[in-house]
């Protein structure tokens, strides 16, 4: 993440640098999930861990579009929910709940995604969901998990059954309901998510067409992710592409504060 001077000093003065850089690289992301369509008006979240001993991350203010979301604007809070930096926003207690989870109970989730696309709750609608037999999907092979529909996720009573279901896996398929992505940093969950995404959407046009599907052999599926590995290695996967993105749509650092 290369943060300009301009953005570095309108960091305000109470706050750490480390804080500041993951503030401005998570609204980063929300724009650019806005400038991809990856919305669902006020819903859905993005949320990443706040350097540090403490248990605390940043997630979007309740009731801001995407675009509205800034550096200064994202709310910290604690693994019970609670607003740490004195936010007169509310949080939505749904991405609590799913959120807060993951957080908790996997170190190396430290930005975790969650949307609503249409791709991707019409392939979460699926008995078998994700299907290995186009580009994106193989390059997933073996890296996606699943948990039952439970309804609208207010009841911390499924956090438990959740994280379970998550493992340790960095992509979780919530049946009826959506996808979610949690890794170690915000530029690979943007790039994984972007896989996941496209998966989606290329077996929902394959479902729509005349004909039958083409298999990718068992063999080729094994080999995959290693293969595509490579793409995901160095001090900041996944940050050349999201980087490039951010270039393409206009969205500056110093602009997000």
């Amino acid at each position: 993440m290369d943060l300009s001077e301009a953005a570095r000093r309108l960091r305000p003065a109470a706050m750490d640098e480390a804080e500041w850089a993951v503030r401005l690289e998570l609204a980063a992301c929300y724009r650019a999930f806005d400038w991809l369509g990856w919305t669902e008006l006020i819903y859905n979240h993005i949320t990443a861990r706040v350097p540090g001993p403490e248990r605390h991350y940043l997630i979007n203010p309740y009731g801001l579009w995407y675009s509205e979301v800034t550096a200064s604007n994202l709310v910290k809070v604690n693994i019970a929910g609670e607003t740490m930096d004195g936010s007169s926003y509310p949080v939505n207690r749904a991405g609590f709940v799913i959120h807060s989870a993951i957080h908790a109970a996997r170190d190396d989730a430290h930005c975790i995604i969650h949307t609503h696309t249409t791709a991707g709750s019409a392939v979460s609608s699926k008995k078998d969901g994700l299907r290995y037999d186009n580009f994106y999907s193989a390059a997933l092979h073996g890296q996606v998990a699943y948990h039952d529909f439970e309804g609208v996720t207010t009841d911390t009573a499924e956090q438990p059954r959740l994280v379970a279901s998550l493992g340790t896996k960095p992509i979780l398929i919530l049946r009826n309901h959506g996808l979610l992505v949690a890794c170690p940093g915000i530029a690979e969950a943007f790039t994984t998510y972007w896989t996941l995404q496209r998966a989606c959407e290329i077996q929902v046009a394959t479902d729509a067409m005349a004909g039958e599907n083409l298999p990718i052999t068992p063999q080729v599926l094994a080999d995959t992710p290693a293969r595509v590995q490579a793409f995901r290695t160095g001090p900041r996967p996944g940050g050349m592409a999201f980087d490039a993105l951010l270039r393409r749509a206009g969205i500056r650092y110093e602009d997000l504060t």
